[in-house]
């Protein structure tokens, strides 16, 4: 069944995840970074460069600077494509899976909290 919010209540259930996210003293992100690295778990790869720049409508140099910050963190890896070099793939990590994963439990434990 799906669950119906107005505006408010979903701004609410935003603003709850947000600043447990921030208390919880995680990794912040950018909401490019998000969309980025959402695109990358939720969409079946692979993931490339110049292909999440054409999703994004961004340009490449965007995307790298994005994938450098999380790449420090942790939450993806780039290597280039064997059968073309130009290319550069996206990987999924072990420790970004973990971290979206517990942002999903997030999610979840604060709108059970919501009146609707």
């Amino acid at each position: 069944m799906p669950v119906e919010l107005n505006p408010s209540q979903a701004l609410g259930l935003w603003h709850a995840v947000a600043l447990r996210h921030v208390q919880d003293n995680d990794p912040d992100l950018t909401m490019r970074q998000w969309s980025i690295l959402l695109h990358i778990y939720l969409v079946p790869p692979p993931h490339t460069v110049r292909g999440l720049a054409t999703t994004l409508g961004v340009t490449k140099p965007v995307i790298t600077r994005a994938l450098d910050t999380m790449g420090e963190m942790g939450l993806v890896n780039r290597v280039r494509d064997e059968r073309d070099r130009r290319n550069v793939i996206i990987k999924r990590t072990v420790a970004g899976a973990l971290y979206l994963e517990k942002f999903g439990d997030l999610i979840i434990d604060r709108g059970r909290t919501l009146i609707v």
